[in-house]
């Protein structure tokens, strides 16, 4: 082998191009194709030769044509993300994962907001493939027509045969929610669907329905708040469950739909002069951050939000990648009960009073 110099750029200090580079090393341009891109069969190259590679194209500074590779490939190394809104929260959770995920193996991503509307979220799609995208992700969003990219969907639900579902497992959510209000002696539950645009509410509700039964918790109409604004703020459930409270006050508890629902529910129980947990206990969904800093500290059921986010996009790089390859149809992921501050036992709270200071 001949001797390389360490500090010196290989062919007399031209511009480092693949054919260059492996001349330098001694090793075929595919391998180091394959080495600098991650390939899926790089693991069957030594470590050895993997750092060699990896260190001299960082030494000289070596950049992939990637106008060559796109011809080649047909790939551009991006995404199209389409999700229903950008606030704080769940978008948010699912996100840190997906980021995190495609950073990793060098790809990028646009992403979309389509805010609830059917015609955004046609024209946007339309503009992703324009803009030539590899795949589509889409975050509690789906599409009514058929596309010939790979997609995969968080939170979904899409019956469509080429899209594989990352989904939660919602009757084990509500078997846990349920089963803690019920063990603290709670009977009397309101209970809050979700907006029908949101695609979990339905499998939510559904859930709720055959696990209250299974209980015996009877689901009282009357004690039932359905959500219709279009709202990313706790402004969703604070009016629903003001007005629910001028209706009636006979019930222990609430299971709210998430957990910026239940945070403007408890300000909606603080606002009457009632307190959380003492006199209505609360239990949100999803455990975004705040939840375990707002007061009282939330109840919750925890989504993975990360993991969900993080196993959509490995999914969807290994269906564009292998396109050959079989792929699932649904991948669930359990949730976790989080216990904090918003619920209590029945046998601790008392009849409703005038709000004091506590000594």
């Amino acid at each position: 082998m001949k001797e390389q110099k360490k500090d010196t750029k290989p062919d007399n200090g031209k511009p480092v191009t693949l054919k260059v580079l492996a001349e330098y090393l001694e090793l075929s341009p595919a391998t180091i194709s394959i080495v600098l891109n991650n390939s899926p069969v790089a693991k069957s190259i030594s470590p050895a030769t993997r750092e060699r590679v990896l260190d001299a194209a960082k030494r000289f500074e070596y950049r992939p044509n990637l106008n060559a590779r796109m011809l080649r490939t047909r790939l551009t190394n991006t995404i199209g993300v389409i999700v229903p809104e950008l606030s704080e929260g769940y978008f948010t959770g699912v996100m840190l994962g997906v980021e995190q995920y495609l950073l990793q193996e060098g790809f990028l991503y646009f992403t979309v907001s389509h805010l609830g509307r059917a015609d955004l979220r046609d024209e946007y799609k339309e503009l992703l493939m324009s803009r030539r995208v590899d795949g589509f992700l889409l975050v509690n969003t789906d599409l009514p027509v058929n596309v010939s990219l790979p997609v995969v969907g968080v939170s979904s639900h899409s019956k469509a045969s080429e899209v594989s579902n990352i989904l939660l497992d919602h009757d084990y959510a509500a078997k846990m929610a349920l089963r803690h209000l019920y063990d603290l002696g709670h009977r009397k539950i309101a209970f809050m669907k979700g907006q029908s645009y949101s695609l979990d509410s339905e499998a939510r509700w559904k859930a709720i329905v055959e696990i209250a039964k299974d209980l015996g918790i009877v689901i009282r109409p009357e004690l039932c708040i359905y959500l219709e604004k279009n709202l990313w703020s706790p402004e969703l459930g604070y009016p629903p469950m003001r007005e629910l409270l001028s209706r009636t006050r006979d019930f222990t508890a609430m299971f709210c739909f998430n957990d910026t629902a239940a945070i403007g529910a408890i300000r909606a129980i603080q606002d009457v002069g009632l307190e959380c947990p003492r006199d209505i206990s609360i239990i949100g969904f999803d455990d975004i951050i705040v939840a375990e800093y707002f007061n009282p500290r939330l109840t919750t059921v925890r989504q993975p939000l990360h993991k969900m986010g993080w196993a959509a996009a490995q999914l969807l790089i290994k269906r564009i990648q292998c396109p050959d390859l079989p792929y699932p149809r649904e991948v669930r992921f359990e949730p976790e009960l989080v216990v904090r501050e918003s619920t209590a036992s029945i046998q601790n709270t008392s009849p409703p009073r005038p709000r004091r200071g506590r000594g």
